[in-house]
């Protein structure tokens, strides 16, 4: 097992978008942010805070559509979200063509 495997339990490799590039960060695979994207393994099990949680809460309840739109086109139409969106994707694996 290797050093990398030990610290990086939990989590699985995934890029995202940063401003006008992509990084690689890391999938959370179990805890309170499973399914979340973070820039390092030990934030998928810090402690929440209540009050950033909250005020997203509330965020949402008045943005939410707003939200939601602006995402889809950003991922739509944005070349660094597709590229980001391909990278993420698992390499097809089938038989050899002759």
């Amino acid at each position: 097992m290797r050093v990398a495997e030990i610290f990086q339990e939990g989590t699985t490799r995934a890029y995202a978008k940063s401003g006008a590039s992509q990084s690689l960060k890391f999938r959370c695979t179990s805890g309170p942010r499973k399914g979340q994207v973070r820039a390092s393994p030990a934030a998928c099990n810090a402690p929440i805070n209540i009050k950033k949680s909250k005020s997203m809460s509330q965020t949402k309840a008045r943005r939410g559509g707003m939200m939601t739109r602006k995402a889809g086109l950003t991922k739509a139409h944005n070349p660094i979200a597709k590229r980001v969106q391909g990278m993420n994707k698992p390499k097809a694996r089938g038989r050899k063509r002759v």
